[in-house]
């Protein structure tokens, strides 16, 4: 097991460390791509509006754009990867 059950308490935890039969970890994939700048602007604009529950105007608010621009930037398609 890779686990401890809760509760545990300071000695679970140090008899664990203890074992050490775990396998290392594997390495992270070297391809990772991180996202565009117009990628993450896209989806923290609708993370943003999802906490509003769709208010735009609220959510124009928090951005600290006017509700304006931001409807502009929905009505266009989500930037390509």
């Amino acid at each position: 097991m890779y686990y401890l059950s809760k509760p545990a308490d300071a000695d679970d935890v140090i008899a664990a460390f203890a074992r050490g039969d775990a396998p290392p970890l594997a390495t992270p994939p070297t391809d990772f791509a991180p996202p565009t700048l117009a990628r993450a602007e896209w989806e923290h604009i609708n993370r943003v509006l999802a906490d509003c529950g769709g208010n735009v105007s609220e959510a124009a608010r928090r951005l600290g754009i006017h509700r304006r621009s931001l409807q502009r930037k929905l009505h266009k398609y989500p930037p390509a990867d």
